[in-house]
């Protein structure tokens, strides 16, 4: 029996999933960090509805390009592996 063999499946998938969660915290804590720091002027009690609207708009925009990206990199993984490498 392979090492590979003897993992439980079940181990795997959790570790698969915990994996992905502290992917996207760490995504999560980058993008509050990124915003913060464009978007907020002056600390005060409460956010004014400008630095409310920018930092809405700054999570908007780092959305639709991290989807815009990873539907960009699935199709050319895609296309990658339906064309076979070819050398001249």
């Amino acid at each position: 029996m392979t090492e590979k063999e003897s993992v439980d499946p079940q181990l795997q998938d959790f570790i698969l999933a915990e994996t992905q969660k502290q992917r996207f915290q760490v995504l999560v804590h980058g993008l509050t960090d990124t915003c913060w720091e464009i978007c907020m002027g002056r600390p005060s009690i409460r956010l004014d509805s400008k630095t409310e609207v920018c930092i809405m708009n700054c999570v908007e925009r780092f959305i639709d390009t991290t989807t815009y990206i990873t539907k960009r990199l699935m199709s050319t993984t895609k296309y990658r592996s339906d064309s076979p490498l070819e050398f001249q």
